[in-house]
């Protein structure tokens, strides 16, 4: 969540000339209203359940395209291991610190903090990661993203 998985998977996306799906968006398309109300309605399992349904069905019916996940997406139904079948899994790794600058200003679109006071954020943001890390460090390429450009982007999957 705030790495900039959306931003540079549609870099990426033009650069390459394939596809670009957003997986939130997907569901958000799939299910007729926004992920806050998914989660508000019907919860964080009924979302987990629908993200991998859609993940599935967009890995297999497109060809090569570029899918940016949500941050919990490889943690559930063993996507991860979905996902690294399906393709190659890149992890967008940024510091806690620019995680926090980039959260607090978009904290009411995000459901998983919308209601954790600034203070608190950036505990959560570590415990997130530090629960998550055994999912993410399974990614085939291991981006550091805070001073990223689409040039080191690029030569670094073309190396890998």
């Amino acid at each position: 969540m705030g790495s900039g998985k959306t931003h540079w998977g549609k870099l990426l996306s033009q650069r390459l000339k394939l596809p670009f799906y957003d997986l939130d968006a997907e569901i958000v398309k799939a299910e007729e209203m926004s992920i806050q109300q998914i989660f508000h309605d019907k919860g964080e399992e009924y979302f987990r359940v629908k993200e991998h349904e859609v993940l599935e069905a967009l890995a297999e019916d497109h060809g090569d395209v570029i899918i940016s996940t949500g941050g919990g997406a490889p943690c559930f139904f063993n996507n991860i291991d979905f996902m690294k079948n399906q393709g190659t899994v890149i992890w967008l790794n940024t510091s806690v610190d620019v995680l926090v600058h980039r959260l607090l200003k978009e904290k009411n679109t995000r459901p998983l903090i919308k209601n954790i006071s600034d203070a608190e954020l950036k505990s959560f943001i570590i415990k997130k990661l530090q629960g998550r890390k055994l999912y993410y460090e399974q990614a085939d390429i291991l981006i550091q993203e805070d001073s990223l450009t689409i040039e080191t982007l690029l030569k670094t999957i073309q190396d890998a």
